[in-house]
C-alpha cells in the first residue's frame, strides 16, 4: 500500500513562522474557526489568519479572556465553547449553522495535557474527552458548514502521540491513570480521526490533516510542575527556559497554519505533518517516556482500520455521526 505520509520538500522548517507560511497567500473571504484561538499558539494561528485577510470565529471556554485576548484585532468575533461538555458543543454549533455560514478553515487547536485525573461528562477521562471527543462532536455538528465550504480541517496533535496507541480496552482509564500516557492516547486519537475524517469527507471536498506545532512553552503546560519540568531540562531552578528545541508561538502556529492553507497539500489529506511540512513514518511501537520521543509519526496513528474503529467509538460515545451509513 502507498502512502503519502513522507516529506514533500515544502521550502519551510523548524523555524519557519504562521506569517511566512502565509506569505503571498490572500484568505480575503475566508471564513476560520481556531478552536483556544485567544492563548498560545491559538492566538498566533488567529493573528496570522487575520493579517492575510481571514475572518475567524474564535470559540472559548473563556470569552472574557478571548475578548481581551484579540481586543486589537479586526475580523475576529469570540463565542462560548467548552470542549469537555457536548451540551456546549452542540449549542455553538447550533448557533453557527443559524448564521448559514460556509467554513473555510477548521483549526481543531485547543487541548489540555498532562493533568491530574480528571473526569468529565458521564465519567469520560478528561484529555481524551476534551481533546479528542469533544473535537469529534464539534466537527460533525458542524459537517453542513465544512461541506459546503470544502474545508481544510487541521487537528493540533502531538509528538506526544508516540507515548501511546488507543487503549481499547480501556479507553477512559478507569483502571490506573498515567496522565503522560493519557495525553499520548488522545494525540493518537487527534491522528487518528484526521485519517478517517479525510477519507469520509473527500468526495466532499473536504480534507484533513494533523500537526505536531513543535516543543512551545504556553499555558498548555500550566499542569506541570516546576520541578518535572527541570527534570525534563527544559528550565532551570529559577525557571529560566534551558531547551534549545522549543519554537516560539509564531513558529509553533506555522505548520497547523500550512496545513490550513497551502496550495502545496491541494491533493493531499489524513497525514500528520511537523515542522511544516509532511512528516516521515516513524519506525517505533511507543515511547517508554517523554525523553524517548522523535520526529515522525507512529505507524499506529495513521493505520485506516484503527482510524474507522475509533470513529465508530466516538459515533457511539457522543452521539453524533455525520456519516451513519459509512461508518
Amino acid at each position: 500500500m502507498t502512502t503519502q505520509q513522507h516529506e514533500i520538500g515544502s521550502g519551510f522548517g523548524f523555524g519557519s513562522t504562521a506569517a511566512e507560511v502565509l506569505n503571498g497567500i490572500d484568505l480575503t473571504g475566508k471564513l476560520a474557526v481556531v478552536t483556544g484561538g485567544y492563548s498560545g499558539i491559538g492566538l498566533a494561528t488567529t493573528r496570522a489568519l487575520v493579517a492575510a485577510g481571514a475572518h475567524v470565529v474564535v470559540p472559548a471556554r473563556r470569552p472574557e479572556a478571548a475578548q481581551a485576548a484579540i481586543a486589537d484585532l479586526d475580523d475576529v468575533e469570540v463565542d462560548e465553547l467548552d470542549l469537555s461538555d457536548l451540551d456546549s458543543v452542540r449549542a455553538f454549533a447550533e448557533r453557527f449553522l443559524a448564521s448559514d455560514r460556509a467554513i473555510d478553515l477548521l483549526i481543531n487547536n485547543a487541548g489540555i495535557m498532562a493533568c491530574p485525573e480528571t473526569r468529565v461528562g458521564p465519567g469520560w477521562e478528561a484529555q481524551f474527552a476534551t481533546n479528542h471527543l469533544g473535537h469529534y462532536a464539534l466537527v460533525n455538528h458542524l459537517w453542513p458548514a465544512l461541506a459546503q465550504g470544502g474545508a481544510r480541517v487541521v487537528s493540533t496533535s502531538s509528538l506526544g502521540h508516540q507515548l501511546s496507541d488507543i487503549r481499547w480496552d480501556d479507553v477512559q482509564w478507569e483502571r490506573g491513570y498515567d496522565k503522560w500516557q493519557a495525553y499520548g492516547q488522545a494525540k493518537t486519537a487527534n491522528i487518528l480521526f484526521a485519517v478517517q475524517l479525510d477519507a469520509l469527507g473527500k468526495d466532499s471536498g473536504v480534507r484533513a490533516f494533523a500537526v505536531h506545532p513543535g516543543n512551545i512553552m504556553t499555558d498548555l503546560q500550566r499542569h506541570l510542575p516546576q520541578k518535572e519540568m527541570v527534570a525534563f531540562g527544559w528550565v532551570d531552578e529559577q525557571g529560566n527556559m534551558l531547551a534549545t528545541d522549543f519554537k516560539t508561538p509564531e513558529q509553533g502556529a506555522s505548520t497547523q497554519v500550512w496545513a490550513a492553507t497551502s496550495p502545496q497539500l491541494a491533493n493531499t489529506g489524513g497525514v500528520y505533518c511537523e515542522d511544516t511540512d509532511v512528516a516521515d513514518i516513524r519506525p517505533v511501537s511507543q515511547s517508554s517516556g517523554v525523553e524517548g520521543l522523535g520526529p515522525g509519526v507512529a505507524a499506529y496513528a495513521i493505520d485506516r482500520e484503527a482510524a474507522a474503529r475509533l470513529w465508530r467509538l466516538s459515533a457511539d460515545l457522543t452521539g453524533v455521526d455525520a456519516f451513519p451509513a459509512a461508518s
